[in-house]
Formats: C-alpha cells, structure tokens, sequence
C-alpha cells in the first residue's frame, strides 16, 4: 500500500515489537501520522527507522503500568494538534506458571498495564472521539479471555476483563460515531512467551502465527468497525469459535492445563 494523505492522527501502544509494530505499519501505510508509545528504549529506534522509509511517526517513551506513563501519553497526543482519529491499545504482558509460587509484584504489574491503565487511557481518549462524533478504538485482548488459563491464571483473567470491557463500551458507544473493536489473538511469533517465562510449555514451544497477519485481522476489523475479531491460524478459530463455546469450562481449563503447565514442552 502507498502512503495517503489526511487520514489524521493514529496511537499504537505496544508499538515497539510484535502486534504492536504491525499495527503501526498498517496505519502508516495508510497514511496516517502515528504516535507510538511503548517502555522499551527500541521505541526511539523503530520511529527513526519508519521516518526513514517515509512515514510520519512519532515516538513516546512511556511505561503505560504507571498512572504517570498514560499521562505522558496523553500529553504527546495533545501536543500532536490535531484530533486522534485511532488508537490501539495493544500495549500488554503475560505471566506464566503457578499461582501459589509467582511473585505477587509481577502479577500487580501485569494487572495494572493489562486492565487499570488499559482503562485510564481508554478514559483520557474516547471522551475527546465521542465529544467529536468520529473515532476508531482497538483493544488487544487475547483467546485467553475466553476460557480458563490454568498457569496464567491472572493474565487469563486480565485480558476476559479487556473483552468484556471493549464489548460494554462498545454498547455504550453505539450512537456517537466511535467504535470499539476487540481483537482476540492466539499463540503469536512475538516476545511474549519468552517474556513470561513460557518457554518451557508445550504453548510456549508450539507453533504460532505471523505478527503481521495478525495485526491485519485486527486492523482490517476496526476499519470495518466490527465488534472482534479472532486472529491466528485455523486451529485458533476453530478453538474460539467452537471449542470454547460448547466444553464446559471445566474441560477448558483441563485442556488449556496440557498447554501451558511449566515442563510440558518436554
């Protein structure tokens, strides 16, 4: 795709790696001036390398746990001038292994940039797009969010909450002209098992889907302004679509266990 002119301003969180960064080559292939935020230092690096095939991209370094990263945040999207016509709020983290034995720090960590300033940045966003009439949301959730996840009980957890939120908000929405859109990825080629020390687990060592494709079913779904979109290989949807509406959740939980319990990738 040619770059296109006047499609407005557009925000990636998560923007530095993964979805994220797929995300942000849509959008910019689009045409859209980007703001992407993340709290790894390779932010700065990747917005030099977009400014240099061409694109308009700016970079906010921002740890988005904390209260103060979102309102850095929001402060580089003021300073940017110009109405956020789309956001992304990608930017997440996952927690594998026991409940009993996990750190309590981590998985406050991951609660408060999964759900609490998921949230507070959602607040500091779509009341500007609803006073306005125009504006597109992306959540990033995950399958995970629809069934039980034995050994990433609160990431399971955290992002069940982002679906059921993006699905409320979106009801509320209905009439303003802004539209929410969840995107509900499976197992991903990204950081992200590595990240929550998975690495050991039969999910963590499987196969996983392109970044890129996943990022366009997610992109492609807001434009079209749909309510959600699973993402990822047949196997994925076919496991959202079917296996985790009709198995009790007992039988979903047993099998997710066979997943992701630590050793069972050997």
């Amino acid at each position: 795709m040619g770059a296109q002119e006047g499609r407005g301003l557009a925000v990636v969180t998560g923007g530095s790696s993964g979805i994220g960064l797929e995300l942000a080559k849509l959008f910019s292939a689009d045409g859209y001036d980007l703001l992407i935020a993340a709290r790894s230092e390779r932010i700065e690096a990747v917005a030099d390398g977009m400014r240099a095939a061409g694109s308009s991209v700016q970079a906010c370094r921002a740890d988005l746990s904390t209260p103060e990263g979102v309102q850095a945040l929001q402060a580089a999207i003021l300073a940017a001038g110009r109405p956020l016509e789309a956001i992304a709020i990608n930017a997440g983290i996952g927690l594998g292994g026991p409940f009993t034995e996990n750190r309590w720090e981590d998985e406050r960590d991951l609660m408060r940039i999964n759900v609490v300033e998921t949230v507070h940045l959602a607040k500091c966003v779509v009341p500007g797009m609803v006073a306005r009439g125009s504006g597109r949301v992306l959540f990033t959730a995950s399958i995970s969010g629809t069934t039980p996840v034995p050994f990433e009980a609160v990431y399971g957890a955290s992002k069940a909450f982002v679906l059921s939120f993006a699905q409320a908000l979106r009801n509320e929405l209905r009439d303003t002209g802004v539209t929410v859109t969840a995107l509900l990825p499976g197992q991903t080629e990204t950081d992200f098992f590595h990240r929550a020390g998975m690495d050991d687990t039969r999910i963590g060592a499987g196969p996983k889907s392109d970044p890129a494709e996943v990022a366009r079913a997610g992109y492609e779904a807001m434009m079209a302004g749909r309510e959600k979109v699973v993402a990822g290989s047949a196997a994925t949807r076919f496991e959202a679509a079917v296996l985790n509406r009709v198995l009790p959740d007992a039988a979903k939980a047993e099998r997710h266990r066979t997943m992701s319990e630590p050793g069972g990738a050997t």
